[in-house]
C-alpha cells in the first residue's frame, strides 16, 4: 500500500529524494525485488 503523497501523485522515482528515500519500499511504490542491486550479476573480480 502506497502512503507517500508523493508517489501517489507521480511515482517514486519521480520524487526528488528518490535516491535517499530510506522508504520507497515500505510508504512508496518500490517493490523490494526493484531495489537496484550494486553488483552486476556475473562480474569476476
Amino acid at each position: 500500500m502506497t502512503l507517500c503523497p508523493i508517489a501517489l501523485a507521480v511515482g517514486c522515482p519521480k520524487c526528488p529524494a528518490f535516491k535517499i528515500c530510506p522508504a520507497t519500499t515500505i510508504l512508496g511504490d518500490q517493490k523490494k525485488d526493484a531495489a537496484p542491486k550494486s553488483e552486476k550479476d556475473g562480474k569476476k573480480g
